[in-house]
């Protein structure tokens, strides 16, 4: 089986958030327990698998998964596997994804992949106890907490840009955070200067320490900011080691994020 690793949201190698792209047959997946230790062999926060779907209203049917477990929806994943389809030459202009958030919808440009995604509006929550000595950022409290729609995120504005690179994560008191109040992960936000927001996300429950750049976190910081700057369309940028930078707008109920992608290897899976 071909099995290759996109750099997504990136425009050149090493950068962005890369992801495993396995493209199978049409017919039955393949065993659950395999995905998920195809995930955990590439050690990428996520492996997307896509099939030719029966569906009448998809092209594709897409399932992600961590080194750890499946998960309902990821951006960078399937902008890299949309790219694999347009490199193939299986896809042009828009394509249709069966996925546990619904039906999410591609569109190839020449400039980019925009995805289509639902909108996941964040809604104030008390701080967490001991949320900010597992960020280790000063001042000792955030300025603001929310929690992110069915994804269940914790959304964590802070004072300003220089806080969110100044974060040194406490992996285990996260996760411990996580795992009690039934997140998935923490993203860490503030409002940017060449950008018009920053962010980070951790996700250490998930077997995603640092992500580099999270597509779906963007589904709740683009309502936020968005509100908070009174505009529409907004550039954010994820301050990982690696970054990236997601163009994102929104309609209603939906988001739409914006990046380019680079195959950086393509392969045979032997197993």
């Amino acid at each position: 089986m071909r099995i290759r690793v996109v750099d997504a949201f990136a425009d050149r190698p090493f950068s962005g958030n890369p992801a495993g792209v396995c493209l199978l047959e049409a017919g039955e997946w393949p065993d659950e327990a395999w995905m998920r230790s195809v995930a955990a062999e590439l050690k990428h926060a996520e492996t997307a698998f896509a099939r030719p779907s029966e569906r009448p209203d998809a092209d594709w049917d897409l399932r992600w998964f961590t080194p750890t477990k499946e998960v309902v929806l990821c951006g960078h994943a399937t902008l890299a596997i949309t790219h694999a389809l347009a490199a193939d030459g299986k896809v042009s202009g828009k394509v249709a994804f069966a996925s546990l958030s619904g039906i999410l919808v591609a569109t190839v440009e020449d400039d980019g992949i925009t995805l289509d995604f639902p909108v996941n509006r964040p809604f104030e929550v008390p701080v967490p106890d001991g949320m900010a000595a597992a960020l280790s950022v000063e001042p000792v409290e955030p300025v603001e907490v929310y929690v992110t729609g069915e994804l269940r995120d914790l959304l964590v504005v802070v004072r300003d840009e220089e806080t969110v690179h100044a974060v040194i994560p406490q992996y285990d008191a996260i996760a411990a955070i996580t795992e009690r109040e039934k997140l998935r992960g923490v993203i860490v936000t503030a409002q940017g200067s060449e950008y018009d927001f920053v962010s980070r996300f951790f996700a250490p429950g998930s077997g995603i320490p640092e992500d580099p750049v999270t597509g779906s976190a963007h589904t709740s910081l683009t309502p936020y900011w968005g509100e908070r700057l009174g505009r529409n369309e907004l550039v954010g940028y994820q301050a990982s080691a690696r970054g990236g930078v997601v163009q994102v707008s929104s309609s209603g109920d939906r988001v739409y994020l914006k990046g380019q992608a680079i195959t950086v290897l393509d392969g045979e899976l032997l197993v």
